[in-house]
């Protein structure tokens, strides 16, 4: 069976792939801790390949704090560029193809329509800029390689905007919410769903790929519906950008374009909200 090795395992979608390895039973999934793989650790690096040979290798494993990143550029810069081309190097020493997962926040965010692989990327924030350095990285150390680009994560693990929104709506009567950013959320599960299908086809289509949920929201009505599923008849207000001040700059549209990977992979991607709904379900 072909090894795959999940780094950043206990952090959101690494827990994901935890989830479906065990309902799949996929006994060639391995999870190895932070304290064993750390990716700016290049002897524990070294080891783990040795250890796992792993055909596949999918890095979960991010500086994704996206206020904090301006103030701590470097620390970030070493996690998502440094640590990537560590990860870059050994795939490339073991013949190992990288899976590694990109972000929404490379766009600017200027332009209404959804942000094809093709696009320009100019990210306004440390995070997106460190995020598109790693993505450089790969793609000049490596020729197998899948990037996959994806925004607005959430899921019943880790620390998320809906976890977050659902425990200030059990303390609070309304809630202020901005309504002028666009994007699509995403269900770390889907993600890493596709993920593994994109590995169980093996088309060695490697390169560049976008992938979200379908459809479209604001911070808004993405809150909306957390709140409409959930039963709770929180007030929540709808506020622009600017009255919300935040250390990093978001981009105010950040829809991608799902065709290349879908059209390539012949995946079938849910409803934003029928995934929400799915998540909701598993957090009661």
């Amino acid at each position: 069976m072909e090894n795959i090795i999940v780094f950043g395992a206990s952090g959101q979608l690494g827990q994901c792939f935890k989830n479906l390895s065990e309902k799949y039973q996929l006994k060639n999934l391995f999870f190895p801790p932070e304290t064993e793989a750390n990716i700016l650790d290049n002897e524990a690096l070294n080891k783990i390949f040795d250890n796992y040979k792993p055909t596949y290798i999918i890095n979960c494993a991010a500086y994704t704090a996206v206020d904090k990143a301006e103030d701590d550029i470097e620390f970030a810069q070493k996690i998502n560029k440094t640590g990537v081309e560590n990860l870059s190097r050994l795939c490339l020493k073991n013949n190992t193809t990288f899976i590694h997962i990109s972000t929404d926040f490379v766009f600017q965010g200027n332009q209404p329509t959804p942000r094809n692989e093709r696009d320009v990327a100019e990210p306004i924030s440390v995070y997106g800029q460190t995020k598109l350095d790693g993505e450089k990285a790969i793609e000049n150390i490596l020729d197998k390689y899948y990037i996959i680009r994806t925004g607005w994560l959430y899921s019943e693990y880790a620390n998320n905007f809906v976890k977050t929104m659902l425990k200030l709506g059990s303390e609070r009567d309304e809630l202020k919410i901005i309504a002028d950013q666009t994007g699509t959320p995403t269900y770390g599960i889907d993600l890493a769903d596709v993920i593994l299908q994109i590995i169980s086809k093996n088309l060695k289509a490697y390169g560049l790929y976008h992938y979200s949920n379908e459809g479209v929201a604001s911070w808004y009505d993405f809150t909306k519906a957390i709140f409409n599923i959930s039963g709770n008849p929180i007030k929540v207000i709808p506020i622009k950008t600017e009255e919300y001040k935040t250390r990093a700059t978001r981009p105010a549209y950040s829809v991608l374009d799902k065709s290349k990977i879908k059209n390539t992979f012949h995946v079938e991607i849910p409803y934003w909200r029928d995934s929400l709904e799915n998540c909701l379900n598993k957090l009661k």
